[in-house]
């Protein structure tokens, strides 16, 4: 239950009528035409989200640690060897999240490349001997089941597993908490839906999905396993908080991008620069012995495909174009075809952010006519997808093969640039070399170097356009899919192209500007700039392209935030969820938190010793998470010797609804000694969040009694002046990791609160900002 308030839809406010409409729509829906989130105009309802299987409210994390008296002495408590132990499994734990991030991902790597190896094989067999329409029947009828089986998972299953889910757990290490976004059923959907998937040969990656399983298994090892069979050790209660479990989700997200690249020092970075929100040198550390751990499996899984034994295709499905051996040669001239390139990524990629919304936009209508409708709509795109890489080579004129080139042309059966379709001996058929295989093959063929006539201008035009149409029309349907590859296929397409216009004019290879056409593209949607730069010198293994590599990236961001916000923020607006972004409005300056709280509702505090009542009542009336805890009638111990209201700390419900359930109350009003505290709870129990108001019974009798809350109140909450601006607070709010902000009055005059309000999370939105204070126009932003 949380205290934030929700957000905006449009310019009208959620009555009840609205809140019937969202419990009879079909709540694994995920629209994406509107917030999840239903908005208010005030800044004290309830936030709901269509997300999972059930209406769910979203809520903040709570990264601050919470300095009770239990806190205290558990830590004072704490011998050297408890502390070294704690240490010793924090460290553990990332290696386990290397470990089986890197088991995962070879075993996806190996599925996804025989499912497809064996389908294509049949595929060129049937063409071989001219049966193209029973070829065509496998091809369309194997990618229709494929799609099927990693659809019907994800509507039926686990709706969090469709999607990249790379802006929910942006959105989570920004302290927002998505709900079953990290279970066991949805790392397995995840885990199948992509193998189905990416074997359907639709325009899609498992590298997303591949950031997303670590993180699954990070936050179910934190955990203790599944929920319903957590492993209940002492040692392992531990790490059952949001901060610790925040840690292992970062160490996740690493090594998935590790394992999607094969690239352990940009996916490090990419946590760093585009998924989380707070960092520090330790876990800085933890995250880089993730990724190797992911790098020695990948590494030990190569050397054995290497031997024969993995099947099929026996790189093991990996995104690799070393270019090592290439000699890379530019002179000033040179810069000019670089910077085109950027400009285009740029172009192109705020383009393609744009369009892609109003995709998402309409397929929300469609979502949200039920399960059969999400089923029918990625069996579609699925059909679609099919057709067109079956029927395009046809328009591919055949090309002889050069006599010269050491590789075996025409190829058949197995990868090779050189396929041959429906050519005759001694030719081939450039058009399906791209077309007809696997998207991982499709890269390492269009990222051939020295190869300058390998492809017509007819068939990478094709190509190209084929996969901006693919890439718009496939994500968002009900299946897990990444961005990363559907945007490295199309910047390759207009890269390898403007290599061809511009061959007589510069000495860089076209293969090369594939390359620097796909970072263009993807600097230009992600708006990722030095993570990006390290991941594609880790794959190409070539540092001599580093300055023109970092160009690219350089002018494709700019020219890309100069037109929309990257693609992840775009659906995480869509989605609703309330991230915090790091540099507030600069309107915010004008705004003082005192402003704010006043058109909140009255602040609910409690006293330090109160009746269990009004805390039943308070729990059952409100959502808040936090309520302040004051003392009446105290003399200060400096100053003057009148009596003050002393401002204890701030209780959080969870604590709250402990209380309740074992029953820690008192006959008389009195303060409590340290030990029956300890008696009754332990700081391990304090860390979870678990338990529910409706699920406390209290009798009338205990109603009358009192609860001592001092020993459970976190003493040192963060607290500002009235006058503090919005923009300043929501800094501090967002590096530090905040759920409550306690605003206090800059002058205390007798009588009056200490306590004048409690700012969260969506109170420092903008778009609820802006709502309550109209006055805030354009042109006074401006």
């Amino acid at each position: 239950m949380s205290e934030e308030s929700s957000l905006l839809k449009g310019s009208t406010s959620m009555n009840d009528t609205m809140v019937e409409e969202v419990e009879e729509r079909d709540p694994e829906s995920n629209p994406l035409n509107e917030p999840l989130l239903k908005r208010n105009r005030t800044l004290s309802s309830n936030p709901l989200a269509l997300v999972g299987a059930k209406v769910s409210y979203i809520e903040s994390l709570d990264y601050e640690i919470n300095e009770n008296d239990l806190f205290k002495q558990d830590w004072r408590s704490r011998s050297r060897a408890q502390v070294l132990q704690y240490i010793f499994w924090k460290w553990s734990l990332a290696f386990l999240v290397g470990l089986l991030t890197g088991i995962i991902a070879t075993l996806i790597n190996l599925s996804v490349e025989n499912i497809a190896g064996y389908k294509l094989l049949a595929v060129v067999n049937f063409i071989q001997n001219e049966r193209y329409l029973t070829g065509f029947l496998y091809f369309t009828g194997a990618n229709f089941i494929l799609t099927f089986v990693a659809s019907i998972l994800c509507v039926c299953f686990a709706p969090t597993a469709a999607g990249p889910g790379i802006p929910e757990i942006k959105a989570y290490l920004n302290g927002v908490d998505t709900p079953n976004m990290y279970g066991a059923t949805t790392l397995f959907v995840k885990i199948i839906g992509s193998i189905g998937a990416v074997s359907a040969g639709l325009d899609l990656g498992k590298e997303g999905p591949l950031v997303h399983i670590g993180s699954c298994i990070a936050s179910i090892l934190g955990q203790g396993g599944p929920d319903n069979y957590r492993i209940k050790w002492r040692w392992l209660r531990y790490f059952n908080n949001d901060r610790d479990r925040r840690d292992l989700i970062t160490c996740g997200a690493s090594s998935g991008v590790c394992a999607a690249f094969r690239a352990p020092v940009g996916g490090v970075l990419f946590s760093l620069e585009e998924v989380a929100t707070w960092w520090r040198s330790a876990l800085l550390w933890r995250t880089f012995f993730s990724t190797a751990v992911v790098v020695v499996v990948l590494r030990a899984t190569i050397e054995l495909c290497h031997k024969g034994k993995c099947g099929l295709f026996g790189e093991g499905g990996l995104i690799m174009f070393d270019v090592s051996d290439v000699s890379v040669t530019y002179n000033v001239m040179d810069v000019i075809p670089v910077v085109i390139i950027g400009v285009l990524g740029g172009v192109l990629g705020s383009l393609y952010n744009y369009l892609l919304h109003k995709v998402l936009r309409l397929y929300n209508l469609i979502n949200q006519k039920g399960k059969i409708y999400k089923l029918l709509l990625s069996l579609s795109v699925a059909m679609v997808t099919s057709i067109c890489q079956y029927c395009l080579p046809f328009l591919a004129k055949c090309t002889p093969c050069d006599s010269s080139l050491s590789e075996v042309c025409p190829t058949n059966g197995r990868s090779g640039n050189f396929k041959q379709f429906n050519c005759p001996n001694g030719y081939y058929n450039d058009l399906a070399t791209l077309l007809l295989t696997t998207n991982d093959d499709a890269v390492r063929n269009i990222f051939s170097t020295n190869t300058p006539l390998e492809y017509q201008p007819s068939s990478i035009l094709i190509f190209f356009a084929l996969y901006c149409i693919l890439g718009l029309i496939t994500f968002g349907i009900a299946v897990p899919s990444g961005l990363f590859l559907p945007i490295i296929l199309m910047g390759s397409g207009y890269g390898r192209l403007l290599g061809i216009l511009m061959r007589s004019y510069t000495n860089i290879d076209q293969g090369l500007f594939a390359v620097l056409g796909a970072a263009s593209l993807m600097a230009g949607s992600m708006r990722m700039t030095v993570s990006l730069c390290v991941i594609f010198l880790e794959l190409t293994n070539n540092l001599l392209l580093l300055p023109i590599t970092m160009i690219v990236l350089l002018i494709a961001k700019t020219v890309g935030d100069s037109f929309n916000p990257s693609i992840y923020d775009i659906i995480l607006h869509l989605k609703g969820l309330p991230f915090m972004d790091a540099n507030p409005e600069p309107w915010m300056r004008n705004l003082t938190v005192g402003e704010l709280v006043d058109v909140k509702p009255a602040v609910i505090s409690f006293k330090g010793v109160e009746k269990v009542a009004n805390i039943v009542n308070a729990l059952k009336n409100t959502t808040h998470n936090g309520f302040p805890v004051m003392d009446c009638g105290v003399v200060p111990t400096i100053g003057v010797a009148s009596e003050a209201t002393e401002l204890h700390g701030i209780i959080l419900r969870a604590h709250l609804i402990q209380v309740l359930k074992k029953k820690w109350f008192l006959k008389e009003k009195r303060r409590t000694e340290d030990w029956e505290v300890r008696e009754k709870f332990t700081w391990v129990e304090l860390a979870e969040r678990e338990g529910n108001i409706e699920d406390v019974a209290v009798t009338k009798e205990e109603m009358e009694m009192f609860v001592d809350l001092h020993p459970l109140t976190n003493t040192t909450p963060f607290t500002v002046l009235e006058s503090m601006s919005v923009a300043k607070a929501l800094v501090l709010f967002r590096q530090v990791g905040l759920r409550h902000m306690l605003v206090v009055p800059k002058y205390q005059a007798s009588g009056v609160s200490p306590v004048i309000g409690i700012l969260t999370r969506q109170d420092l939105l903008a778009y609820n900002i802006l709502t309550v204070f109209p006055h805030l126009t354009k042109s006074k932003r401006k």
